[in-house]
């Protein structure tokens, strides 16, 4: 009984590793998980005093049980079933696409990581590359949502920088949910992406299968109150100006929708404008030439050059933060009461009849998010020079980026001007445009250089919807 036995190295490192995993399962794993669970039930009992839009308990649903209830959902159920019958194969496979998808899009949103380092970081990131504005906010609109209303922020989308500032912008009233293209789906990227509560979609995805796990993911984040936060241009914009919207994360969100049922459906337009957009040249390279769009291993040394250059010149003291950008929070719109006045009921629609009443419903979204998109310096200044036809003196530029201001604001644009100072404004767009040579100047005269015209109705583009169409045309040509 008490004999020796000899047992090989690998057998007993194996032992003391199974017998190490036990312990930490058994033993200090819960007690992590128990530790973990209290500071997020403090961070959720701290923001809930404040948050003006409640989160709500789907969000705080285990991620496990998620996944089930769309894998197990009626409609995903059928779907796969039809799809397994067409293409030939075992339902059981098709059901393993169904799980592969589900897991590829439900979120685990983590609050302490939302509000403690989510928070802290976009703060601290968006502050660092630009003066940070927070133009107009409907309050009146705001207070008169329902708590129990699902809320949809839409936003234009000119840069990947928009998550980041929005969500900071935001976190005062509430916790955001995002579809996020598959461009985000690399490690560690995906984890943290997944923690601050958004969900991935492959946007060009014709894969019936996907687009029904999808579609009811997204009719079960609507039901239960989720605030999302989405792009109806369905991306970012190539040329500057706003671009068609995309139906199809819409239509998901309203095919169910009941005017009379308990929750309303409230679009809260959100509009955004830089200085200076980080991928710009990036974008008008893809807008130029789609088959030249950079991939993964171009964009990431595209981005690295791009810092380190930035780092370099924070050390020889000669960094620029990258000008303002501004954000407007518009005026909600009820879909109550939109089908209401219009007569509308989309879950009895069919589904010609319903997409195009969904594009109306688009396109009035698109007019309100259109109509709170703030002027920001830059632009000013890039409209007069597209619209100049040679130099112009620093009097000259001035006088005209005056004239526009004033028809801007007498049509209602939503102008953000810094330090309400207009001449100063003037002075920031075109410090702007020299620092980065699209603009010159030479013997007192400033002139756009040919070589960046692109660039600059890039900029120029941004504003062109808020005048006249004649002009905007005149200006683009």
């Amino acid at each position: 009984m008490f004999q020796t036995v000899d047992v090989p190295l690998w057998a007993l490192v194996l032992l003391a590793v199974l017998a190490a995993w036990a312990a930490l399962d058994r033993l200090l794993v819960p007690s992590v998980r128990w530790f973990l669970r209290r500071k997020v039930n403090r961070v959720l009992e701290d923001v809930g005093q404040h948050l003006r839009i409640k989160i709500e308990p789907f969000r705080l649903t285990k991620r496990a049980v998620l996944i089930d209830r769309l894998v197990f959902d009626p409609e995903v159920m059928e779907a796969a079933t039809a799809f397994a019958s067409m293409e030939g194969m075992p339902r059981e496979v098709a059901m393993a696409r169904v799980e592969r998808a589900a897991r590829e899009i439900v979120p685990a949103f983590n609050a302490y990581f939302y509000f403690r380092i989510g928070y802290w970081v976009a703060r601290r990131v968006a502050q660092l590359l630009y003066r940070v504005r927070l133009g107009i906010t409907d309050e009146e609109g705001l207070a008169t949502v329902d708590q129990h209303s699902t809320v949809v922020f839409i936003m234009n989308h000119r840069s990947n920088m928009d998550y980041i500032l929005v969500a900071y912008l935001a976190a005062a009233q509430t916790a955001l949910s995002y579809a996020v293209g598959e461009w985000a789906r690399i490690w560690p990227l995906q984890t943290l992406i997944r923690s601050m509560g958004a969900y991935f979609v492959r946007r060009r995805s014709r894969d019936p299968l996907y687009r029904r796990v999808l579609a009811r993911y997204i009719h079960m984040a609507t039901s239960g109150g989720v605030t999302q936060a989405m792009y109806p241009e369905g991306g970012l914009t190539r040329d500057g100006r706003l671009a068609e919207p995309k139906k199809g994360l819409l239509d998901y969100m309203l095919r169910s929708f009941d005017p009379d049922g308990e929750r309303d459906l409230v679009f809260v337009p959100v509009g955004i404008n830089y200085d200076r957009v980080l991928e710009d040249r990036t974008l008008l390279l893809g807008a130029k030439d789609p088959e030249k769009n950079p991939g993964r291993l171009r964009a990431a040394a595209t981005t690295t050059g791009f810092l380190a250059r930035n780092v370099w010149q924070m050390a020889l003291g000669r960094w620029h933060r990258f000008g303002y950008v501004c954000v407007n929070f518009g005026t909600p719109v009820s879909m109550r009461t939109y089908c209401r006045e219009h007569g509308l009921r989309p879950a009895e629609l069919g589904g010609d009849e319903r997409f195009a009443a969904v594009g109306r419903i688009a396109d009035r979204l698109m007019e309100s998010l259109a109509d709170v998109i703030p002027v920001v310096p830059v632009p000013i200044v890039a409209t007069v020079f597209q619209r100049s036809a040679g130099p112009l003196s620093e009097l000259e530029l001035k006088a005209e980026a005056q004239r526009l201001m004033a028809d801007l604001e007498a049509r209602g644009a939503r102008t953000y001007i810094p330090r309400s100072d207009r001449e100063y404004a003037i002075e920031v767009g075109l410090r702007m445009l020299t620092l980065r040579h699209i603009v010159v100047q030479h013997d007192g005269l400033y002139t756009a250089v040919p070589e960046e015209d692109r660039l600059l109705a890039y900029y120029a583009n941004s504003i062109a919807h808020l005048l006249p169409k004649a002009q905007a045309a005149t200006d683009a040509a």
